[in-house]
């Protein structure tokens, strides 16, 4: 897992305003490329995005939404932090925003393009061949990581084409999502943090090293679309490169070397080639040769690339069930027979931020505590990776807060402390690990290791390469080492090296005897080795090795003439150790101790030291001449050279020991000369006195420090104890954030969409009080202790009502109508619930039809009545003068001599006239509702009937004469037949003689 925290800036990614957007076609062959290479076909596909939010998240979408292009081809998978106990109104809220469908995501849901989909309350949700899936959420209310959840399975459903994008949110959650995203070769489009309500999501994936575009929210659509026209859909692993593609690949990789000093030409091409087709894809840029005249002329993007090769995506327990074979037989096999106080040894290659590496120290701890009877062992980690950003992340140990997703309750309230950022690993599994720079490829690599866990980076590097590092793993390796790889990496041919445990999980032990043809190679040497085995090897033949004389003679002078010498670190630990030091150092008493100035013999120890930080502080080498050193039962004269060491670069930093024996100082007499034995003994006296006082001060000192350490101990130990009630209570503090910011959250969410709900309701009551006033109907509101609560303007013509007046009782206000009885008759509709109507005038004459009924709210609850007046002051004038014109024709119809016959549209009677009782001998209410013509036969029914049927339809009044003989003689009648509008008007003359024809 080789770590490679991509592009974090968007600066260097060009805006493009985008236009409408078409569902992408089949990627065509790029203008460079020769039409003799074969060009991969893509999968006919849309692309789907996903959209993580949370607090303010919900103006983001809504602006996002409006900006997407129509008939994009997208489509859009929407997870945000709702709250699990309110009825969803996000996709009513989005619509709003869009005119593509959006609708609350139902089990099994097919993605469509041009659709959006949300996430409903209390779920989470993967994805699974384009069709969205529910699942009841594991985690308690208040430590969900919906988007997390489904940004990974959306990273593994579109291996090549995910797309993420962050909006506004508190807190983590989608970082790791999105690291899914990045490791599937997929692209990262983050809201920028300066227009986000909330900036807590988007930040966090910004220090990440996540996201590849950072801008404002309504510029995202675009960028996307931008993004989508110059990157395929799918990108197939195994394309085919033909020579000109692979020199151009190598021009690049040759660019890459130059500037950052790493190589990658030994990394699979393929893999190389779709990193740099992303980039591409976020530049806008068309032709990879382009891409080449872009690099040169910008040094940065580089260095941008070669984060993006490193491939930087990790989790703790990844893969969880190898780990538990790794606890259950692995570590079993380690700790069991060890002695007390011994230490394994582990090296984690590609250990990218550090998880892989703290997750085998908090499994060793593990497996420690189920040791019975219970024994003190150690296990020292070397986690290394060539990205040193990612190895300072690591050495920090500090995580977000979505790391719960990957690690149990019960091992975060262990080996974690609750930080302002997230978490932060304990001081006891920290001190298991020491993180360093290295490349696998180049540099040399740790021996004596008992276990090497290296996973998901031979992925990326070529067969060839693969074939160099296992041997180099053996050699690391104890017998009877293990060695862990990822879930899509084996040994390949190094059979004979690594023998696999049992199961399906990429578990091998070390094996003892390995074919000269797998012996390791070290990584400064892999070119010459290779080319010498191949020059001088035969067929089916181990090549013989070459005797080098000038190697022979230099081991020779080493071992027997030249002096002997020290390498140690600045605090004196010794590196290296060249020729026969045994007459100057000795090893201490007690726990083994490397360290020079606790070895040095009796005359050297404080002598070592002073010279060594003397030589520390100045550029030029230390030389201290003839100090007497004991020995076992004598003693001897050495000169020694102290020296700091600047070149080369590889022992920077170290201090150099040179001892060189020479002879004692000459204490025989001379010719011609004479010794002063006094003269020498004072000053040897004089010496030994200056040795005893400055051994006692040094005792004296000796002793000051170890009170003061002791002190210092009691003083720590206090420390150490308020720190653990402070850490205790910070734990406390840090579950109640978490709980408090995850309700903010949703309270947020909750406020969002209750504004949105207070703003329909606001039009609601515009376009109500509007229609009320247009109707000039004065309607009054009541509750039920007849308080006023709402009224129109046109009540106030009836009712003196004022703004002010609402809340006072009906009562208090003066009225101009004549309607003393109005509050009883509010009170029985209240009690019997039937309304009621009656017509009242005002002190001014107008009449009011006045309807008082029972107020119900949705909830079929009675809270007051509703009174409306209805102005019927012109109807009653109508009626009146009507009533007066019927009285008038009434008196008319009486006085005629004419018989008067009023009939309805089925010429049944309903008035006749006293002229025509005297006529006909008849009496009024006898004949009235019968029909016309069956009563007065004598008018020749038949023709009458046809007479007013023909002014019906002629709308004319139609005149004929009819005769009728009767037993007083022949009559003569004139007919004369008027339509009307509810019937007909029949008179009838009568003659005394018959017509004339």
């Amino acid at each position: 897992m080789a770590k490679t925290p991509p592009v974090t800036k968007s600066k260097l990614v060009k805006s493009t305003s985008s236009g409408k957007s078409t569902p992408l076609p089949t990627r065509p062959p790029r203008p460079d490329t020769p039409a003799s290479a074969p060009v991969p076909v893509a999968k006919k596909t849309f692309p789907i995005i996903g959209i993580g939010a949370s607090a303010g998240g919900l103006e983001a979408l809504e602006l996002f939404l409006h900006h997407v292009p129509q008939n994009s081809g997208m489509a859009f998978v929407i997870v945000q932090h709702l709250d699990p106990t309110q009825k969803d109104l996000l996709p009513e809220l989005l619509q709003r925003a869009t005119r593509m469908p959006v609708q609350q995501v139902k089990d099994r849901t097919r993605v469509e393009p041009d659709h959006v989909y949300v996430i409903p309350p209390n779920n989470d949700m993967s994805i699974l061949h384009g069709v969205l899936h529910l699942l009841p959420p594991v985690a308690p209310r208040g430590l969900r990581l919906p988007i997390d959840s489904f940004f990974r399975s959306l990273a593994d459903d579109i291996p090549e084409g995910a797309i993420g994008v962050i909006l506004s949110g508190m807190g983590s959650d989608g970082t790791l999502g999105i690291r899914a995203i990045k490791e599937k070769t997929g692209a990262v489009f983050v809201q920028a943090p300066t227009s986000a309500k909330f900036s807590g999501m988007p930040q966090s994936a910004i220090d990440a090293g996540l996201a590849d575009v950072i801008a404002p929210v309504e510029e995202l659509p675009g960028r996307i679309v931008a993004y989508l026209k110059h990157t395929p859909l799918l990108v197939l692993p195994d394309m085919p490169m033909d020579d000109q593609a692979q020199g151009v690949l190598d021009k690049i990789v040759l660019m890459l070397r130059n500037q950052t000093g790493h190589d990658f030409s030994l990394y699979k091409k393929n893999a190389i080639y779709r990193r740099i087709e992303r980039r591409m894809g976020l530049h806008q840029i068309p032709k990879i040769t382009d891409y080449v005249r872009y690099l040169q002329a910008n040094p940065q993007e580089a260095e941008l690339l070669f984060k993006e090769l490193l491939i930087g995506v990790t989790s703790f327990f990844r893969d969880p069930a190898a780990w538990v074979q790794v606890q259950a037989e692995i570590m079993a096999n380690l700790l069991a027979n060890r002695p007390d106080g011994s230490v394994l040894r582990a090296w984690t290659p590609g250990c990218s931020t550090g998880e892989e590496a703290y997750s085998l120290a908090i499994v060793f701890k593990e497996a420690m505590d189920q040791l019975k009877p219970p024994r003190h062992l150690t296990l020292l980690i070397f986690a290394t990776d060539l990205d040193k950003d990612a190895v300072e992340k690591a050495r920090l140990g500090v995580y977000p807060a979505n790391i719960t997703a990957d690690i149990s309750e019960a091992r975060l309230q262990r080996f974690f402390v609750p930080d302002e950022h997230g978490y932060r690993v304990c001081k006891q599994i920290r001190e298991m690990v020491i993180f360093a720079p290295q490349n696998l490829v180049m540099d040399p690599p740790f021996a004596k290791l008992d276990m090497i866990t290296c996973r998901n980076l031979l992925i990326y590097l070529t067969p060839e390469l693969q074939k160099k590092i296992f041997p180099l793993f053996h050699y690391s390796l104890n017998p009877g080492g293990f060695l862990f790889l990822g879930s899509a990496e084996t040994i390949g041919n190094s059979t004979d090296l690594f023998a696999p445990l049992d199961g399906k999980l990429r578990l091998y032990r070390r094996l003892d005897h390995a074919s000269r043809e797998h012996l390791a190679v070290f990584p400064d040497t892999f070119s010459r080795a290779m080319h010498e085995l191949g020059a001088t090897g035969t067929a089916g033949k181990a090549a013989k090795p070459v005797t080098n004389m000038q190697v022979l003679v230099d081991n020779l002078l080493l071992q027997r003439y030249a002096p002997a010498g020290v390498l140690t670190t600045a605090a004196g630990d010794i590196i290296y150790i060249s020729g026969r030091t045994g007459k100057y150092l000795e090893p201490a008493a007690g726990k083994a101790n490397w360290n020079i100035f606790a070895m040095a013999r009796e005359g050297l120890r404080y002598t070592l030291n002073e010279a060594s930080q003397n030589a520390q502080r100045q550029p030029t080498a230390v030389t201290l001449k003839g100090l007497k050193v004991g020995t076992n039962g004598g003693t001897q004269y050495v000169d020694i050279t102290v020296q700091l060491q600047t070149e080369p670069e590889a022992l920077r930093g170290t201090v150099l020991f040179v001892f060189t024996e020479v002879a004692g100082p000459i204490t025989a007499k001379m010719p011609g000369q004479k010794l002063s034995n006094r003269a020498s003994n004072t000053r040897i006296t004089q010496l030994d006195l200056e040795l005893r006082q400055a051994k006692s001060n040094v005792q004296t000192i000796r002793e000051e420090m170890q009170t003061a350490q002791e002190e210092l101990k009691s003083s720590n130990e206090e420390l150490q104890s308020t720190n653990e009630e402070l850490q205790s209570t910070n734990e406390e503090l840090t579950t109640s954030k978490e709980e408090m910011q995850s309700m903010n959250e949703e309270l947020h969410t909750v406020n969002h969409e209750l504004q949105a709900n207070v703003d329909e309701l606001s039009w609601a009551s515009n376009d109500m009080k509007n229609l009320l006033n247009s109707t000039d109907i004065a309607i009054l509101f009541l509750d039920e202790a007849l308080r006023v609560r709402r009224f129109t303007t046109s009540t106030s013509k009836i009712i003196k009502l004022i703004p002010g007046d609402i809340g006072r009782p009906i009562t208090d206000i003066v009225t101009t109508l004549v309607y003393p009885e109005m509050t009883e008759d509010i009170h029985t509709v209240l009690r019997t619930l039937l309304f009621t109507e009656k017509s009242v005038v005002d002190q001014s004459g107008h009449s009011y039809l006045i309807r008082i009924m029972a107020y119900r709210t949705h909830e079929n609850k009675i809270d007051g009545v509703v009174i409306t007046f209805t102005d019927v002051s012109v109807a009653k004038k109508l009626e009146a003068a009507l009533r007066e014109s019927g009285q008038r024709m009434n008196t008319i119809l009486e006085s005629i001599s004419e018989a008067y016959f009023s009939v309805d549209d089925q010429l049944n009677i309903t008035y006749i006239n006293p002229a025509a009782e005297r006529i006909f001998n008849r009496k009024l209410t006898a004949v009235l509702g019968k029909p016309l013509v069956k009563e007065f036969p004598e008018i020749h029914g038949t023709v009458l009937e046809q007479k007013c049927q023909a002014a019906v339809i002629a709308k004319m009044p139609v005149t004929f004469a009819a005769n009728c003989d009767t037993a007083t003689g022949a009559k003569w009648y004139n007919v004369c037949v008027y339509p009307q509008s509810e019937g007909l008007s029949v008179f009838l003359h009568v003659r005394t003689e018959a017509p004339i024809v």
